[in-house]
């Protein structure tokens, strides 16, 4: 792809995204009514159960 044709594309892709950014905007946090923010989000992999503490063996040491 040439110079060129990816300014067309980014062109185009601007252009059909930027009546949506500002309908987005003028409505402002609407779209977001029904999100209750007054708890944090769940993990999608919790299964509320505390992982048990697995020590490493006598020598080894962890760091990230």
């Amino acid at each position: 792809m040439s110079e060129v044709e990816f300014e067309r594309l980014l062109s185009a892709v601007s252009a059909a995204i930027a009546p949506r950014i500002e309908e987005a905007m003028l409505n402002g946090l609407s779209d977001f009514d029904e999100l209750h923010f007054d708890k944090p989000p769940q993990a999608a992999n919790d299964n509320q159960v505390a992982w048990p503490f697995f020590p490493f063996p006598d020598g080894w040491n962890g760091a990230c």
